[in-house]
């Protein structure tokens, strides 16, 4: 009987597992873009971090600046998912099976791990716009 019934749900265990190794390679791709966009604009404003830091910007204060930057476009990400997942859940609930369609444990739990995982692709180029040398930032063109 057990068998009868793991043949049956053998198709949809692997759909459900092939799409979370998409989801996950989703969120991967999105840190990476996040990461990518965040280090391109501390590339570019490298001058302006060594002026402030020429000028006694205190290192905490930039680090934040740049962490806010990609926080920012984080989180407007991740308001537009929760967003558009509340739409999508009466038209998937369906296909549920011992999970709520709009679960608050999900729409908590998953929200802040990608938050997590976009703070830490922000982390990397905020720590590294505070390592700026003064001098070699202010030659820079």
């Amino acid at each position: 009987m057990d068998d009868l019934i793991g043949r049956s749900v053998g198709l949809q265990r692997l759909l459900a597992w092939l799409l979370g190794v998409f989801a996950a390679l989703a969120a991967g791709l999105a840190a990476l873009g996040t990461y990518g966009v965040v280090a391109y604009s501390v590339q570019r404003r490298t001058r302006e971090m060594g002026i402030r830091l020429a000028l006694g910007a205190d290192i905490p204060r930039l680090r934040n600046m740049v962490l806010w930057e990609g926080c920012r476009l984080a989180g407007a990400g991740l308001v537009i998912g929760v967003v558009s997942a509340l739409g999508v859940t009466r038209f998937i609930s369906s296909y549920l099976f011992g999970v709520a369609p709009r679960d608050p444990v999900v729409f908590t739990l998953i929200p802040l791990a990608l938050g997590a995982v976009a703070l830490a692709s922000v982390w990397l180029p905020a720590r590294r716009a505070t390592r700026v040398d003064p001098i070699v930032a202010l030659r820079v063109e």
